[in-house]
């Protein structure tokens, strides 16, 4: 109800006009979020706010962004699947299984405890990612990516990011390509991997969703497709981007995105 109420005051504010540019804020939304989870991830703390501001709960816009940022994820991870890799003697599919079960523990403690727990730990998380990305990359040689995590260490730290990626998601990205970095990876396979892996841990979420009452569809469909567009200029960036420049332009996603959450952190 008070989502309809609120759309209504912008139905006698601006007419059918100012559906037509919300509809296009939300498209641009996409763009964005698709194109910063395709490189580095925190896409849904652009797309959460619009979608609120739209008129939607936080639970209902929580929802409606997971729904409609996943094609995105696939179309990234299939169209950068040739950079797809398994973290050193850790292989991919060994990654896809942990991803899973670590996903699903996450869906599971999320029924029986509240977000809360976790948004608070966002800004600390996603700074803590930022800090550990940005020194493996720039003190380091170029072209020299020492593994500082074994197989072990790597499938412990995936399964972690997993959990949490289950539970609340927000900055996955940040600490894949951070753990995958510290586990030998290269920026570009990090980033490839990371976007496959992402798909898999909000499949089981999304299958869910679907049938909720609490996806607001049209405004989903605007949203992913402005997230497959982006998703797919992400993966170009991915394989075109000179390596240093995707570098620093994750560590300033990722310190913006940091300042951000610390000033006002996304609703739970």
């Amino acid at each position: 109800m008070p989502r309809k109420r609120n759309r209504y005051i912008l139905g006698r504010s601006f007419g059918l006009y100012g559906e037509f540019m919300l509809i296009a804020i939300i498209i641009l939304a996409g763009l964005w979020a698709g194109l910063q989870n395709s490189l580095a991830g925190g896409g849904s703390f652009i797309t959460l706010p619009v979608l609120m501001l739209s008129g939607m709960s936080p639970l209902a816009a929580n929802i409606t962004s997971t729904v409609a940022l996943f094609p995105g994820q696939v179309t990234s991870g299939l169209t950068g699947r040739r950079l797809v890799t398994g973290a050193g003697k850790l292989g991919f599919w060994a990654l896809f299984g942990i991803s899973v079960l670590g996903g699903a523990v996450g869906g599971l403690l999320l029924l029986n405890t509240p977000s809360s727990v976790f948004t608070s730990l966002v800004p600390w998380l996603v700074l803590f990612a930022t800090t550990v990305f940005a020194w493996g990359s720039f003190f380091s040689k170029p072209g020299q990516f020492k593994a500082h995590l074994g197989p072990v260490g790597a499938g412990v730290a995936q399964f972690l990011i997993a959990i949490y990626g289950g539970y609340f998601g927000g900055g996955i990205g940040f600490l894949m390509i951070a753990a995958l970095t510290m586990a030998g990876l290269p920026t570009r396979n990090a980033g490839a991997t990371k976007n496959a892996l992402a798909g898999v841990m909000n499949a089981s979420a999304v299958l869910l969703f679907v049938t909720s009452p609490q996806v607001h569809w049209l405004e989903a469909i605007a949203l992913g497709v402005g997230a497959i567009v982006g998703g797919l200029c992400g993966t170009w960036a991915l394989h075109k981007v000179n390596e240093k420049v995707l570098r620093i332009l994750i560590v300033c996603i990722g310190i913006a995105l940091t300042v951000g959450l610390f000033i006002k952190p996304i609703a739970g």
